[in-house]
């Protein structure tokens, strides 16, 4: 599902047409590190990507070349205190603990979250590295083409710019290594506009063994 949004978000970008020919002609490949990187008839793609899905919802923002970004999307859910203590920082604990109510810490708890992972992509780390080493801060100011900011602070001091977005039951975030203006869709209405989460893998059937 991924790879498939993935192969779309590309053909658009390029101004592509989405013809089974053309989505055949686009391969999303793993660079050592594991951040995707997309070919097109084999060559290096004009674009740079970053890649997420959650609850049988999947995302790929596209970029001029040479930009490192990130995104993240993640559902808008109850997370415990043990979650907020354990990968959290002090600030980021103290932010999820202004909340208002249940609802508002649990947009604030997954925005944090998603943030931490887009600036980890953005640094090609992933969770690899420690949640704690970077800290999501949410700048004062009215949303931008309904888009929040946001900066993530890594600890060696190198800020990464970034936005936020809710849709519905998600919250997205899209990070990158120099300052950028909000995202836009590639497709009108975006496609997390009308988004229900699901979990398919719940549905398939299980069995006792392993491959």
């Amino acid at each position: 599902m991924g790879r498939w949004t993935a192969k779309n978000a590309i053909a658009l970008f390029l101004d592509r047409p989405r013809t089974p020919e053309f989505l055949r002609a686009v391969l999303i490949d793993r660079a050592p590190d594991g951040a995707p990187v997309p070919l097109v008839d084999g060559a290096p793609a004009p674009a740079s990507i970053s890649m997420t899905d959650r609850a049988d919802q999947a995302v790929c923002v596209v970029a001029a070349p040479g930009l490192a970004l990130g995104v993240d999307l993640e559902l808008v859910e109850p997370r415990s205190d043990a979650f907020v203590v354990d990968f959290l920082t002090e600030s980021e604990q103290h932010l999820v603990g202004a909340a208002f109510d249940a609802e508002d810490r649990a947009l604030r708890a997954n925005l944090i979250w998603c943030g931490k992972e887009s600036a980890l992509k953005v640094l090609r780390t992933g969770l690899r590295r420690d949640t704690r080493s970077v800290q999501v801060s949410l700048p004062d100011g009215p949303p931008v083409d309904g888009w929040g900011a946001m900066t993530v602070r890594a600890v060696e001091g190198a800020e990464y710019p970034g936005w936020w977005r809710r849709y519905g039951d998600f919250v997205l975030t899209v990070a990158a290594a120099e300052a950028f203006p909000p995202p836009r869709s590639l497709v009108d209405p975006p496609g997390l506009a009308t988004a229900v989460p699901a979990h398919a893998w719940w549905r398939r059937p299980s069995h006792g063994g392993t491959r």
